[in-house]
């Protein structure tokens, strides 16, 4: 299975915080680990805000989840044009960006934000760990 993680499931397979039903999922071989450039994006913004959840090293990330096997999904124009074919569940765009990806490239989203299993495409929702 081919499964797109999303941005806060892939700081914490960074920091080695994976709720168990994410690390079963990550740490199967059989898996294709996959993560968008948008997720990078939205680190690097989240973190230059201040943002305590997005304090990591981008380059670091980006470089330990190419090292690690995983691959990268560029956002192309054609992600971006099916954006606007969504209904409007979330308006995050770093989440609708996902969501997009996730639909052309056939994957599963991997994703802790429960609004996002509303959207017409394959999502598996990861219950967070309690703050």
């Amino acid at each position: 299975m081919k499964l797109l993680l999303d941005t806060h499931l892939l700081l914490w397979a960074a920091s080695g915080t994976l709720p168990p039903k994410a690390k079963e999922l990550i740490m199967n071989e059989e898996n294709i680990l996959l993560f968008s450039s948008a997720s990078i994006w939205e680190i690097v913004i989240k973190n230059g805000l201040g943002r305590q959840d997005f304090q990591i090293d981008a380059y670091m990330l980006h470089n330990g989840l190419l090292n690690n096997g995983y691959i990268e999904i560029a956002i192309d124009s054609y992600h971006s044009l099916s954006t606007g074919k969504l209904p409007l569940i979330h308006k995050d765009p770093f989440d609708r960006i996902l969501v997009a990806q996730a639909q052309a490239e056939k994957a599963t989203l991997l994703t802790c934000d429960k609004i996002l299993t509303d959207y017409p495409c394959s999502v598996i929702y990861i219950k967070p760990f309690k703050a």
